[in-house]
């Protein structure tokens, strides 16, 4: 029987290594791994692969940059052609990139079966183009693998059957728990000098507009006066820096580097005194390290975060996101891995196997 995941971006490959690698323990099963080309620079990708020690993707489809739907359009053309030539007896996809709702309008239509892990997640913001995918493959897809108690709940809510639920805890935390092991990382390491502040941003709300660009350079200036920053800048992001005076408002003050490798990144999490992003997934990874996290951003997909205590919203900071910052950076959390919040929802190292027994279930069935 034949499982093909499809990813395309560094998140994706993040949570389909320890799915990829339980399969492989399971008889009468081959897994193959389409990678679509979404995320297509070797610091986005690649290495991505090597640092989870993931084979080179069965199928590469090359689709690269443009829109939205361009790239979710390319995206289908190409992996409509793939699936006629070789049908799969069940596509997996991964959290809610362009690349997942792409591949879920396809299998739809060629009447292929569906899994999506890291389903029920919502924001419940529609101008959030992560949200629209989230919510149309949930709608396509025939099995949800649910990470946190919200997203069997907003299912429900949603009136999916709950029969087509399956709560199997966070595939990322596997990976990230696999790397903390093999790099002998078994507790957090803040610095013990100045504290350090690691910083990503990439979502539209905060870098396609000048003026709030502007803003968080001015935070994160304010924040180098008394810590180190980090800012690995995603390469949108980048651009958008150099097209505004927000690029030159950091120089000087702010350390900005390339995209991080996974394993290099990771350490820099569990070294750090701060971490403050936009990214569902480090709010995730900030978590389980006991990291405080300050999200630049007015909602969240994860409230399990919140409920652990670890992750602040900006509206919270009633408008002194600064002190708001400096606050974070003197709580304490519990130790890697060990939040009880956490733990409840199966962030235990070990969603990997279960997602595939789910998904074996279902292709055998």
């Amino acid at each position: 029987m034949h499982i093909q995941h499809v990813v395309g971006a560094r998140p994706n490959f993040v949570k389909v290594a320890p799915v990829h690698a339980a399969l492989a323990t399971l008889p009468g099963i081959r897994s193959t791994i389409l990678h679509t080309g979404q995320h297509y620079d070797r610091l986005m990708s690649d290495v991505f692969f090597e640092d989870l020690r993931l084979p080179a993707p069965d199928v590469s489809l090359g689709v690269g940059s443009g829109t939205h739907a361009e790239q979710t359009g390319a995206i289908m053309v190409a992996f409509e052609r793939q699936v006629a030539a070789e049908p799969p007896d069940l596509v997996v996809v991964y959290g809610d990139v362009n690349s997942t709702a792409a591949a879920a309008l396809v299998c739809a239509k060629a009447g292929i079966p569906l899994a999506h892990v890291e389903a029920g997640l919502r924001s419940f913001d529609r101008t959030m183009p992560e949200e629209i995918n989230r919510m149309v493959t949930d709608r396509l897809a025939d099995l949800l693998l649910v990470t946190e108690p919200a997203g069997r709940k907003n299912l429900l809510a949603e009136g999916v059957v709950a029969g087509r639920i399956v709560d199997t805890g966070n595939v990322m935390i596997d990976s990230l728990a696999g790397l903390l092991e093999r790099e002998g990382i078994r507790e957090r390491r803040p610095p013990a000098g100045k504290p350090r502040v690691i910083v990503t941003l990439h979502r539209p709300s905060n870098v396609d507009e000048p003026g709030r660009l502007a803003q968080l350079a001015d935070l994160l200036g304010s924040l180098a006066a008394t810590a180190e920053v980090l800012f690995p800048v995603h390469p949108r992001t980048r651009a958008r820096l150099a097209a505004t005076p927000a690029g030159a408002q950091l120089a000087g003050t702010v350390t900005v580097v390339e995209p991080l490798r996974y394993r290099d990144f990771v350490r820099e999490l569990a070294g750090a005194s701060l971490i403050v992003t936009d990214s569902g997934g480090i709010q995730e990874e900030s978590a389980y390290l006991g990291v405080p996290c300050l999200t630049l951003r007015a909602n969240t997909e994860r409230p399990i975060t919140l409920e652990a205590g670890t992750n602040r919203l900006e509206p919270e900071c009633d408008g002194d996101l600064l002190g708001a910052a400096r606050d974070l950076m003197g709580r304490r959390f519990p130790p890697i891995g060990r939040n009880p919040v956490l733990l409840a929802a199966g962030w235990d190292g070990h969603a990997g196997p279960r997602v595939a027994a789910a998904l074996a279930a279902l292709v055998r069935r």
